[in-house]
């Protein structure tokens, strides 16, 4: 008798998780349709969450992110942000941008950052560790893509290396 009862608590349980998981589903559904939040993403993550509550309370900015096609985009980030966590907002929002509109599809993140650079008022941003203020980038300020080409030193190919494994196998025999 006290085994059905115990299994009756835990079938109580298990529905009445489920039901508060359905009623905080629903909640969050119709928050996050609320034009107000229109800026929240639709599968939003704590850190999303902080910084837009920081971006209200005025301790992060929004810059505006010019593509080369001539369409921009909005990213939130904190104030004291460097440029590796600009990059890594950037990829965050293309990524929801591009599931949005096609699914899946894949961005090479290693290519973009290889042939472009994002700058600000013609100034290339290169060091990923500095920090977004130290180039002049306030709340509001636009950044842009530009193609970016490394240049070797000597402008020359290096010269290939010979192997040497096989003649040294000949000396021995």
């Amino acid at each position: 008798m006290e085994s059905g009862a115990k299994e009756e608590e835990k079938v109580m349980g298990y529905n009445s998780r489920n039901v508060k998981k359905a009623a905080l589903h629903s909640t969050l559904t119709a928050l996050l349709d609320d034009p107000i939040l229109a800026d929240v993403p639709k599968k939003p993550s704590l850190s999303d969450v902080d910084t837009l509550m920081n971006l209200e309370l005025g301790s992060a900015m929004c810059i505006s992110i010019l593509k080369l096609d001539g369409t921009s985009f909005d990213v939130a980030v904190m104030n004291s942000a460097t440029m590796k966590d600009l990059k890594l907002a950037i990829k965050k929002k293309v990524i929801e941008l591009e599931q949005s509109k096609m699914g899946h599809r894949h961005i090479s993140w290693r290519h973009v950052w290889a042939n472009f650079c994002l700058a600000h008022h013609n100034e290339k941003l290169l060091d990923d560790g500095a920090a977004l203020q130290d180039f002049g980038v306030r709340n509001n300020s636009q950044v842009h893509f530009l193609p970016y080409v490394v240049s070797k030193g000597s402008g020359r190919h290096s010269k290939r290396r010979k192997h040497r494994f096989f003649l040294g196998l000949n000396k021995q025999s």
